[in-house]
């Protein structure tokens, strides 16, 4: 396995196919993916693409710190799942971010991967909200202090 930086374009196949399947390619295309400060990472095995994730300079008025990173689109195809690809991008990502003079990564994590977070040092915050036509998530955060 090999984590790289890659374009945004590169992660709208696997966004697509994981996280919005009823959707379109176009509704996996977010604000923000190619301003300056963002950046996405990509796991390849075999050369193969099978894991996404972005990190968007964008701050939460929840959180008091200036600067902050977002995590969003983060999907692995089913094949791969399990195997710690997720993990790896955000080990390659957390340098990166405090690189940029943050200190907190935050995300609105699927209701389903809040154990993933959990273990990895994010804490939840708030209550469980729908996002419209993807379901529910809760919004989590890491210190990288």
């Amino acid at each position: 396995m090999e984590v790289l930086r890659i374009k945004s374009i590169d992660t709208y196949a696997i966004r697509h196919k994981m996280l919005r399947p009823s959707g379109t390619v176009e509704d996996c295309m977010f604000q923000g993916d190619n301003d300056e400060l963002t950046f996405h990472l990509g796991a390849f095995v075999d050369k193969k693409l099978v894991s996404v994730a972005s990190f968007y300079f964008e701050r939460h008025p929840l959180f008091q710190e200036q600067y902050q990173y977002r995590l969003r689109g983060m999907a692995t195809l089913v094949d791969f799942q399990g195997q710690g690809l997720s993990s790896a991008l955000l080990r390659t990502a957390f340098p990166v971010i405090k690189q940029n003079q943050c200190t907190i990564l935050w995300c609105n994590a699927r209701e389903k991967a809040m154990g993933f977070y959990t273990k990895l040092g994010f804490i939840p915050h708030g209550e469980l909200f729908t996002i419209q036509n993807i379901g529910k998530h809760i919004l989590m955060s890491i210190n990288l202090g």
